[in-house]
């Protein structure tokens, strides 16, 4: 039973950071229909920063505020350069974020090298235990901050013009522009969030993964295989695909061997494209969407 508990809580923290990459794939795809294949290089980038600003002596909040926002800045700026003047080719589009993305490492190990770094964990190390199963004071920032951002982007996407705006790019982006709702302005928006998004879940895993320029590379491509799970274009399911993908392999590695944690992704790839590759929740949202209208 502990041994559960104990696998179940390592899914979930894991889980949280493929769901916040997850979600930032989310945001760029339902207002341009680009896979950023170069998502999870912010999260390197944004924790690369916070790491340096930290090992500055800058206090902990300063570090987070300053490393997502440089990494939100650089999320612009990458698609000002790189995705505005492709004009909305999909192909190409994507075809520029995987280069983008092996700029971004390139760039990585000039300034950082190759080796591993990390992050103080952000109130101590010391364990707390429960019913048999061990907790970090970082997984619980894992997961606190994972649920916060979550209802903040919900509140955003539900209260806000910005972000009913995304919404309506997202349900019919012919009728958006209809509206005046132009992409050109839509998307430079998506990516600063979508790089919030990878910087954070980026800097609150520093302090149990270790960071180096190659890292974000595996953390984009489980945030994708989280969107497929949970139905691309829905942000929620990507968060709760990403869920599922991390408890799935931490009881993989459990169980079985360590060795299996990286094929379940793949293979939960392969089975969603071929038996159902909707996801499990594009229902859910489908269903959301026409109550509000």
């Amino acid at each position: 039973m502990a041994d559960m508990l104990q696998f179940l809580i390592s899914g979930l923290v894991i889980g949280s950071i493929y769901g916040l990459a997850g979600i930032g794939f989310t945001c760029i795809y339902n207002v341009t229909g680009i896979v950023n294949f170069a998502q999870g290089d912010k999260a390197m980038i944004g924790a690369m920063f916070a790491i340096t600003f930290s090992q500055l002596g800058l206090p902990l909040l300063v570090t987070i505020v300053l490393a997502a926002a440089l990494t939100g800045v650089l999320a612009v700026g990458i698609e000002k350069v790189a995705i505005g003047p492709i004009g909305g080719n999909i192909w190409r589009g994507i075809i520029v974020t995987i280069g983008v993305g092996i700029v971004l490492r390139g760039i990585a190990v000039v300034i950082w090298g190759t080796e591993a770094r990390g992050l103080e964990a952000f109130s101590g190390e010391d364990p707390i235990y429960f019913f048999g199963a061990t907790i970090t004071p970082q997984s619980l920032w894992v997961i606190g901050i994972t649920f916060l951002l979550t209802l903040g982007l919900a509140l955003f996407f539900q209260l806000t013009f910005i972000g009913k705006a995304f919404r309506a790019c997202a349900v019919n982006p012919f009728a958006a522009r209809i509206v005046g709702i132009e992409i050109s302005t839509m998307s430079p928006i998506a990516f600063f969030i979508s790089g919030l998004l990878g910087a954070i879940a980026g800097i609150i895993v520093a302090p149990i993964i270790l960071m180096q320029y190659d890292t974000g590379l595996i953390i984009g491509l489980k945030g994708f295989v989280a969107c497929i799970v949970g139905g691309f274009g829905n942000p929620f399911g990507a968060l709760l695909g990403g869920l599922i993908l991390g408890v799935a392999e931490s009881f993989s590695a459990g169980y079985l061997s360590s060795g299996y944690k990286n094929a379940i992704a793949f293979v939960f790839l392969l089975g969603f494209l071929i038996f159902r590759p909707e996801g499990l929740f594009w229902e859910l949202d489908s269903k959301l969407t026409k109550q509000e209208k």
